[in-house]
Order: C-alpha cells, then structure tokens, then sequence
C-alpha cells in the first residue's frame, strides 16, 4: 500500500517547553473539572448542584483566560472569540453549544456547521478587504413594466481568494470544504468555484494519543501535485483535535516540492494542543477556529468536544465505510442543489483519479 505515516512523537517535537509546561497546566484544572461533573451529574439537592454549577464556570474563565492569553503570543493563531468585538460572542457561543448538545440530531448540526463556516471566512477574510468594491448586477423575478436589474456593491476580496484550492482530509472535512468554497464562490466577483484535492486520511483508532500514527492513504487520494503548487491552500476540518491530518498531508506535499503561497486550516472546534503543534510544524500557516476547546484525553479526543463530527454529518457508516461519490450521494437533493458547482469539481477531481504522481 502507497501510505505515508507520522507518528504522535513526531508531532510533540514540535512543541516548546514552554508549550508543554502550559498543557499541562490546562490539564490539571480540567482533571478539577470532571471531578464537579460527576457532582453535577449526581445532584440531589439545590446547594449541591449550585455548588458545582459555580465551580464549573470558575474554572472554564480560567481556563478561557489561559487560552487568550497563549493565542495572543501567536500570530497565527485566530480564534473567533479572541478577536472580535465582545457582542458578537454570544452567537458563536449559542452555535457551539447546539452543536455539542447530544440532543442535536443530523439536519440540525448541518444547518450549525453551515453557518459556523460562514463565520469563520469572515473572520479570515473580512479585514482584508480595501477601498474597492466590485459591483454584481443581477437581474430580478420582476418584469413590469420592464426587466428589472439590481446594483449590489461588494467588498473587493478577489485577490485573497482567486487563488484557492479546497483540499478535503476525508470525511468528516466533505461538506465543510463545500460549504467554504462556496462562501469564496459567493464572494468572488467573477464566481471563482475552487479546484478541490481530495486526501484520505485516518488515525489509527487502536492507539492512544501519545502513540497515535497518521496514515496518508495515497492510493485512495485524488489530487493532482502541479495544482497546489504555488496555490493558497485552505482545509476546512470541522475538529482539530491533535493537528495529526494536517501535518501528515502538509508534510507529503512539502516533501515533493510543492510551495504553498499559503496554508490556511479553518476548524469549528480545535483544541488547544492541535492548534499550537499546526503552528510550530508548519511555516506560513494560520488557523482559524471559532472555538478553542482545552484539553485532549488519553484517546486523543477533544474534551469538552461535540463527538465524532463526521458521523455527526455524514452520519455513521452501515458497516464498509462510504466512498467518496456514495457520501455525496447521500447528502440528498438539497446539499446537491446548494452546491452543485462544487460537486461538479469534486466528480470531476475523482472521475479523472488525478491521483499523486
């Protein structure tokens, strides 16, 4: 088999002492925390839930505090709460709360994850825009007494996006590769509709954090070398959990001379040690995440989290796992409908197995 591994060791070398020394700092105080949930869990009494309920939020400011503070030494590091205007704190609280809540079932999360990404590129990409506008003239279902046309003015963005490609670590990272391009797509005066690159891979599930390998499965990736190179590569991954995936892809296609113009990783959720391994691994890199969540456990899942995303998305698999045109047929008639130019590029991108070469 054609597969490129990295190990979690190679991962950690990564991380300062410093980087370590604060982990581990975040790991004692939630090691306090699930001690109050068990207490919540089991609260017969008013003064005892309060009590805990109390200590709960104590602690989270800490921690949030303590997460602030390290994103704020790093330059590429940009989490949605950290950098905007304090009224526009509460929406990315309540969308990530209905997304962890075990009570959310499939369309629901969708719609979430949907405008969670929405949020994201304008995070990423809202400061960016100049003096210029570009102007969109649309015609209009109206008729009488003419055809009507309307003149909308939007920000001149085509020079940061034009150059974009989608590039999906399967598959939980489908739909929202999708969902971003069509925000460029949106965005573009010109309709600009990315080429995707197509990459599976996957965690072995039998180890624990601190052993996991990585595993690039090349054989079953679809993407051609020539067209990221020198393109601004932008990876849309719900969770980032231990920043394994994308190092391993990052690493592969650095190894074989490729030279991004950019990398950008755009996560619902990240937990705080993905995100820093991501930044010290890779050069020229940001990452973009509307929440940051602490800690890891041993499994190398995130904690508080929201579970398995791509389950949560895709929903979970009868018994083989899907491929990629069964997952895209599964998204039913409206996601098709939604974003058809993207799923033209994606059929085309699989159809036409531009594999590694």
């Amino acid at each position: 088999m054609n597969t490129v591994v990295l190990k979690a060791e190679d991962l950690d070398g990564y991380l300062t002492a410093e980087d370590k020394n604060r982990l581990a700092r975040m790991d004692t105080v939630y090691q306090d925390l699930m001690r109050l949930f068990g207490e919540l869990a089991h609260a017969n009494r008013v003064e005892t839930r309060r009590h805990a309920e109390e200590g709960l939020i104590s602690r989270y400011n800490d921690m949030g505090n303590l997460m602030q503070e390290i994103c704020a030494e790093e330059a590429g590091l940009h989490v949605y709460s950290f950098q905007t205007p304090h009224e526009s704190h509460a929406e990315a609280s309540r969308l990530i709360a209905k997304l962890r809540d075990v009570r959310t079932e499939n369309q629901e999360f969708v719609y979430y994850i949907q405008r969670a990404y929405e949020m994201l590129f304008k995070l990423a990409y809202g400061g960016r825009a100049g003096s210029d506008k570009n102007y969109l003239i649309v015609k209009t279902p109206v008729t009488v007494p003419v055809d009507n046309y309307a003149v909308h003015k939007i920000t001149n963005i085509d020079g940061f996006i034009e150059n974009t490609v989608m590039c999906v670590m399967l598959r939980g990272a489908l739909l929202p590769s999708m969902i971003m391009s069509k925000e460029i797509q949106e965005y573009s005066s010109h309709g600009y509709v990315t080429p995707f690159a197509l990459f599976r891979i996957k965690r072995d599930e039998r180890k624990q954090e601190n052993d996991m390998e990585y595993i690039l499965d090349l054989e079953k990736s679809f993407f051609n070398l020539s067209d990221l190179d020198g393109k601004d590569l932008v990876f849309a991954d719900p969770m980032n959990a231990t920043g394994g995936s994308l190092v391993t892809v990052l690493k592969y296609l650095l190894a074989e001379g490729i030279k991004p113009k950019s990398i950008r990783f755009f996560n619902v959720i990240a937990a705080l040690k993905g995100a820093l391994r991501v930044v010290r691994a890779l050069d020229n890199c940001e990452v973009y995440t509307l929440w940051m969540d602490p800690v890891l456990n041993k499994s190398a899942y995130i904690m508080p989290g929201l579970g398995d995303a791509g389950d949560r998305i895709n929903g979970i698999d009868a018994e083989n796992p899907r491929n990629i045109i069964q997952l895209v047929a599964d998204y039913g008639d409206n996601i098709a409908r939604l974003y058809r130019a993207q799923l033209r590029k994606i059929e085309d991108t699989v159809l036409s197995r531009g594999a590694a070469k």
